[in-house]
């Protein structure tokens, strides 16, 4: 890396010595893991996706759930190896303009920070009504007007947090997993147990280990269930977005990610087979419309007048990755601003708490406005905006992972630890998640396949958002290019040699 290279890539480091940038050593390791876990909603993701996933393959689920782990685990060690050389809180679009061009990381981060926007208000949604429905308040969780208001007050306390700081956001979320594990471990091990006693009052038959073959149930079942099962796993790379406000920041963050994905696996395999196994595949197939109310369903057909603690599990989720999806798209949109890519008003630093309190506040402020007016074209447009998700997911993953072999191209045949896990490893990870994203392209080009079967310009909804949000970034783009060309001057980076044998900076 160049001296003007190194410059660069230590400039929120002396930001932060200087009182001037984010907090740092704010947070350590486990407290970084524990918010790239909540980051991705164990609860509700399983509760969104687990009713499909059983509709495509069948008592095969857990294999499925289990080949969408490999992708992620590949990009996850290209988040690392990235991490290393750059720690910057703008990851993709810090890594990605280093490696491949300003055009390239400008286009990552806009697709980082859009996936913010268009999740939270829905995260918030989700929880309000399993929070409700905890409660006995199920008239309210009909209450369209009701729900609405509660979810808005949950994004703007939410965003509070985050702005206060990064301590607290981390302790709240310590509380938040610790309850959402244990209620998913609860309802697992019950509905284990019932199946092997006999007691199930579903369709119920024996988990096997021949349920984690991906291939179980074919090859087209197995395309389908990926396209689903890599939204259960994203999120977790927010630990990575906090790494200038984590002890040792070098190494500490990637190692979060690596291990979230891992966690997650373990639960997500876990309450697979306890849900396939109590309820069986004909139950859930023919339920997966219904999404995270099929959760609610077995939550009391499992604990019976204890369902509370599953709804709870799932408003936990939903709460705590509300909050925890607030700091990528924070945090991208502040290393954006900072590097002249955004208006650098974005950039702007509490002077007490020492977070990104305006790009905080800017994107709970969009989120519910997309939330809000979504929720008025129609009671489908926001699983559509959902459903788009996965295009802007796989875009910038996939972008990642071609970024670490790119950025460390010099040295990739310098031993066989280089070779797999910094070039082939994220390069497999990024062709996977190129081969997702054109699928669901053309999946999503059916409106037949879109939520309630509607036709935006021919094409289902998902896909018409997806190119919007394309579009827009690339006019906003173009339009920040000409009022501020600075960003656009960058040089692209060299990787220290001395960061591949693993010294610190």
């Amino acid at each position: 890396m160049d001296d003007g290279d190194r410059g660069e890539a230590g400039s929120a480091t002396s930001d932060a010595a200087s009182g001037e940038g984010l907090k740092a050593n704010a947070i350590g390791f486990l407290d970084a893991l524990v918010i790239g876990l909540n980051s991705t909603s164990p609860a509700y993701s399983l509760a969104a996706v687990i009713g499909p996933i059983v509709a495509l393959a069948g008592i095969y689920a857990p294999g499925v759930m289990l080949a969408s782990f490999v992708p992620m685990l590949l990009i996850a060690a290209a988040f690392y190896y990235l991490n290393k050389v750059d720690q910057d809180c703008g990851t993709t679009f810090s890594w990605v303009t280093r490696a491949m061009g300003p055009w390239a990381g400008w286009l990552g981060g806009w697709a980082i920070t859009m996936t913010g926007v268009l999740v939270i208000g829905s995260l918030a949604d989700v929880a309000v009504h399993f929070g409700l429905l905890a409660a006995g308040l199920d008239d309210w969780a009909a209450n369209q007007v009701v729900r609405q208001t509660l979810t808005v007050v949950v994004i703007l306390a939410m965003t509070a947090i985050c702005v206060i700081g990064t301590e607290l956001s981390a302790h709240l979320q310590d509380v938040l997993i610790l309850a959402q594990v244990f209620f998913l471990l609860v309802f697992a091990v019950v509905a284990i147990y019932r199946v092997y006693a006999g007691t199930s009052t579903l369709d119920g038959t024996e988990p096997a280990l021949a349920w984690l073959n991906p291939f179980g149930a074919g090859g087209s079942a197995l395309t389908g269930g990926l396209l689903l099962g890599v939204f259960i796993y994203w999120g977790w790379e927010s630990a990575v977005n906090l790494t200038e406000e984590v002890e040792d920041s070098a190494t500490a963050p990637g190692k979060a990610g690596i291990w979230s994905t891992v966690v997650l696996l373990v639960t997500y395999l876990s309450v697979g087979f306890a849900v396939v196994g109590y309820a069986g595949t004909k139950f859930l197939a023919e339920n997966a419309g219904e999404e995270e109310a099929v959760f609610a369903v077995l939550a009391h057909e499992v604990m019976g007048g204890w369902d509370w603690m599953v709804l709870l599990a799932v408003c936990t989720s939903a709460l705590a990755s509300t909050q925890t999806t607030i700091i990528p798209a924070s945090r991208t949109a502040l290393s954006m601003a900072r590097r002249h890519a955004l208006p650098p008003r974005l950039a702007h630093i509490h002077p007490r708490f020492r977070t990104p309190e305006v790009s905080t506040w800017w994107v709970a402020a969009i989120a519910i406005a997309w939330y809000l007016v979504v929720n008025q074209i129609s009671e489908n447009a926001l699983l559509d905006s959902l459903t788009a998700l996965s295009l802007l997911i796989a875009f910038y993953y996939a972008l990642t992972g071609v970024a670490c072999a790119v950025y460390y191209r010099r040295h990739l045949l310098e031993n066989p630890h280089n070779l797999f896990l910094i070039g082939v490893g994220p390069l497999v990870g990024a062709g996977l998640l190129t081969w997702l994203l054109v699928e669901s392209v053309h999946d999503m080009s059916d409106p037949r396949n879109s939520a309630g079967g509607v036709s935006w310009f021919g094409l289902g909804p998902p896909l018409v958002i997806g190119i919007g949000i394309a579009a827009l970034g690339l006019l906003l783009m173009c339009f920040w290019r000409v009022h501020d060309g600075r960003f656009w001057q960058e040089r692209r980076g060299v990787v220290d040699p001395a960061l591949v044998r693993g010294s610190k900076t």
